[in-house]
């Protein structure tokens, strides 16, 4: 009887170290998936950041190009 009690403890054991186990692993699991996807979310981040910066240079020498048209319509309607 005291066998069987020890057994049935042990088993106990082991099966709350598993669970243990299994718990640690999901818990390094998600800490590993949250750095990759704040990696990733930092790099999709700074792409986005460039391009931006690429669209502003974009527009703003499209706009100077179209102010000195438009100046130069100005000064021709003025002479004209």
């Amino acid at each position: 009887m005291i066998l069987e009690d020890e057994l049935e403890e042990l088993k106990e054991e082991l099966e709350d170290d598993e669970e243990l186990e299994k718990d640690e692993l999901k818990e390094e699991l998600k800490k590993e998936l949250e750095e990759e996807l704040e990696e990733k979310l930092k790099e999709e981040f700074k792409e986005l950041k460039e391009e931006l910066v690429e669209l502003k240079k974009e527009l703003e020498e499209e706009l100077e190009g179209e102010e000195k048209e438009l100046e130069e319509e100005e000064l021709e309607e003025k002479f004209a």
